[in-house]
């Protein structure tokens, strides 16, 4: 009976952790904006960067994009000092909110100096 009941509650407490990390509410494009960084969260389970991008009018819209966590990210070359307030950027992401927040998933970032960072490696300028 205690393995029943141990089994349950672990199935019980994974089903969130799947649920965490499912794709329902993520359309899966490629989008490509230039903005201006205005954080860089170097959190776990994962890390955030925080950009405002203009639209053609001018107006501002804040954007939030989600990445790996930070103990992946620090074997591509990535640190909590990567991205800094005020660097100007050009973001691509690989899924946006369909609800047409701007939330996306981060796949790549050009830093000022010409260098790539992504999450599959640091590429030189």
């Amino acid at each position: 009976m205690k393995k029943i009941l141990l089994i349950a509650g672990l199935l019980a407490m994974a089903a969130p952790a799947l649920a965490h990390h499912g794709n329902a509410s993520v359309e899966n494009k490629t989008v490509v904006m230039k903005g201006t960084v205005t954080e860089w969260l170097w959190t776990n389970p994962h890390t955030f960067l925080k950009f405002d991008v203009k639209d053609e009018s001018g107006n501002v819209k804040h954007w939030t994009a989600d990445w790996n966590n930070p103990s992946t990210l620090v074997n591509f070359g990535f640190t909590a000092r990567t991205f800094k307030a005020g660097d100007e950027v050009t973001v691509t992401l690989s899924g946006v909110a369909k609800s047409g927040a701007p939330i996306g998933r981060l796949k790549s970032v050009l830093l000022p100096d010409g260098t790539l960072m992504t999450e599959d490696e640091a590429v030189g300028k």
